[in-house]
């Protein structure tokens, strides 16, 4: 069985030359991403060079980049990152560091927010950086009813996002550069809501109040890069922005390629075939069979290089909608978990390789716990469950959606037997992930596969959990326990009560069985090997970046060595 030592940031990949590991783990290589941020998890890169172009090959596309109002997964995350800057980023700490923003403080009971912005910031339209374009941008987000000086109608219908800033009470630029913000209650880890997983960045004032159309199709923003042209569904092109307002080591503005292209290819081997090729010369992948097979022996014979990351990440689970029978039951909800042998599922869908979780966050944030009492694969249980269920005339026809991804598909197919094991009667739906994510939010679904929980502060996920009419509780249970821990894990100031809170919160969803919690879902970017700087530079403060890859990386810091034959993607 191929399998993966995780240290902190150092994964170690067993390579497969076909189907079989090596036998000698000592010769089994290790991709450390954490020690410098610039290398690309292979030798000293050596010194920057400017020039070029890179074509990234995504997971999926992203057909709305009107902020506010997007519905985006990880591709429309990382593509926001080359497009728009965010007022704070995450740091290798596991907290935010302040980003268009000069510094986020709060007041001394955590009900006010002040926000002070970097001077200079130009958007590529040329708009400046100010404290009511940010203002009317925050407004935009929380769904504020009146909207600029002269408090007219809100121009966007975010539908989403307001439930991230429900606890906003009111946005108010205080001076030319500042923005304070005041809530409703104490928030201490308000941060995060400013960054949301990727979702939040900052839109020129052209973008923020243009029709509905104009705000989805042409983004604007002050990120390293601007759009060229747009081929929605296809192809989006990027020029570099010869006024990004961070400077590199040379003292010229970043990037360092002078073109970027994202094209989505939804199949995972297609996205390496075309790395093999030389079509593309850098991609992302989800797909840990991958990463412990094809990719690791092409980053061993030194035709890519590749970093791995399970830092901080988010959780792959099956989301279970609670409001559909027969999960709308305790009984139910736990007989579909103790249908899933996790430990066989992730050695035969992913070669062992991620780690087998039974609750929703990484070991590094606030509220793990090794065991969270979640139900543990007992086959005969289901299967007595089950029977129960049909004798008392519940419903046991479930659907089971996945996206189109092959490897997405393989998967939730082995999911499918097991429940089907167990005694229920199981459709396999497949869906594109926008289409995917559709349904979700409409409640179109019993069982599906998900990423979520990504390693932020445990108060981002207030919003996927908390009850009371919430949209955004996707598995559509309202649990009291869940509630009040949520709120105190918002409020309160001290990090063992913010820690107690968090951990009865994971209990609760375990005992529980709202959600199928599987394994901790690492993320790779594999490039041609003259491609270098995945992780980035330091951040405008001096703060080392994250090693996370999960809501995309930053962009501004990639490079390509001309000194090296890669091919040339085009």
């Amino acid at each position: 069985m191929a399998h993966l030592r995780l240290p902190r940031v150092a994964l170690a990949i067993c390579l497969l030359a076909a189907t079989a590991c090596s036998k000698d783990e000592a010769s089994t290589p290790t991709i450390d991403i954490g020690a410098k941020p610039v290398e690309s998890g292979l030798a000293d890169a050596g010194k920057p060079q400017r020039g070029g172009q890179l074509v990234y090959a995504m997971e999926a596309d992203n057909l709305n980049y009107c902020l506010p109002e997007a519905q985006m997964a990880m591709a429309g995350m990382q593509v926001t990152r080359a497009i728009y800057d965010p007022l704070v980023v995450p740091n290798a700490e596991g907290g935010y560091s302040p980003y268009l923003a000069q510094s986020v403080e709060p007041n001394p009971d955590f009900t006010e927010w002040t926000i002070r912005l970097r001077d200079g910031v130009t958007f590529t339209n040329g708009e400046k950086l100010d404290a009511k374009l940010v203002r009317d941008n925050l407004d935009a987000y929380r769904g504020a009813p009146s909207y600029g000086d002269d408090n007219e109608p809100n121009p966007r219908s975010a539908l989403l996002m307001p439930f991230f800033f429900r606890d906003v009470a009111d946005v108010i630029a205080t001076d030319d550069m500042t923005v304070t913000v005041k809530t409703t209650r104490p928030w201490v880890a308000f941060p995060a809501t400013l960054y949301a997983s990727g979702r939040v960045a900052i839109m020129a004032r052209a973008q923020l109040e243009a029709s509905k159309e104009d705000c989805t199709t042409k983004p604007i923003g002050s990120g390293p890069f601007s759009v060229a042209s747009w081929d929605i569904g296809g192809s989006l092109k990027l020029v570099r922005n010869p006024n990004y307002w961070q400077k590199a080591e040379d003292g010229k503005p970043y990037p360092y390629v002078n073109a970027l292209e994202f094209r989505p290819m939804a199949n995972d081997d297609e996205r390496i075939a075309s790395l093999q090729r030389g079509d593309i010369n850098i991609m992302h992948s989800s797909i840990p069979a991958d990463m412990g097979g094809n990719l690791a022996q092409l980053q061993h014979e030194g035709a890519i290089n590749m970093i791995i990351s399970q830092e901080r990440t988010e959780t792959a689970y099956m989301m279970i909608n609670s409001e559909r029978e027969p999960f709308n039951t305790l009984e139910g909800r736990k007989a579909a978990a103790q249908a899933i042998d996790r430990k066989r599922l992730n050695d035969l869908a992913n070669r062992g390789l991620p780690t087998v979780t039974t609750g929703p966050f990484a070991p590094e944030v606030m509220g793990f716990l090794e065991d969270n009492g979640a139900p543990k694969y007992d086959l005969e249980a289901a299967r007595a469950a089950v029977a129960r269920l049909k004798s008392d005339d519940k419903n046991t026809k479930v659907r089971l959606m996945c996206t189109t991804v092959p490897s997405s598909i393989r998967q939730w197919s082995m999911v499918k037997e097991m429940l089907e094991q167990a005694g229920f009667t199981v459709e396999l739906q497949v869906e594109a992930q926008t289409d995917l994510v559709s349904k979700v939010i409409a409640g179109e679904y019993d069982l599906v596969t998900f990423r979520s929980q990504q390693g932020d502060d445990p108060d981002a996920n207030r919003i996927w959990w908390y009850g009371n009419d919430n949209l955004v509780n996707f598995g559509n249970f309202d649990d009291k326990v869940i509630n009040e821990n949520l709120d105190l894990g918002r409020t309160e100031s001290d990090a063992k009560a913010r820690t107690k809170a968090y951990e009865t919160v994971n209990r609760q969803l375990g005992s529980q069985a709202y959600n199928v919690w599987l394994f901790l879902q690492p993320w790779a970017v594999a490039m041609a090997p003259n491609v270098h700087g995945v992780i980035g530079p330091k951040l405008p403060n001096g703060d080392a970046p994250s090693n996370r890859l999960a809501n995309g990386h930053s962009l501004l810091g990639l490079w390509i060595d001309s000194q090296v034959d890669a091919g040339e993607a085009s």
